[in-house]
């Protein structure tokens, strides 16, 4: 069974997904596998969602990474992404 999805059935969740990605990263920073593992999906999915949001000042990296070199992710508060 091929688990991939089209592109484009990936990008029609992306305000669902947005959403619950702001919410887990609020308060701590978490590298993509650990929010793929949260919001249900595979990595490579959060991958693609993370890096549009950090695209377009939605989260940001932290400067520390993991021992594995996983880079981790923050939410940006509302008022400084305007």
């Amino acid at each position: 069974m091929n688990t991939n999805r089209d592109n484009r059935e990936v990008i029609r969740e992306e305000p669902f997904m947005r959403s619950q990605i702001l919410e887990f990263c609020a308060e701590e920073a978490h590298t993509v596998p650990e929010i793929a593992q949260e919001i249900g999906r595979p990595s490579h999915e959060a991958m693609f969602w993370v890096m549009g949001m950090r695209r377009y000042g939605w989260i940001r990296e932290t400067k520390d990474t993991t021992p594995e070199g996983y880079f981790r992710y923050l939410a940006v508060p509302a008022e400084a992404r305007a």
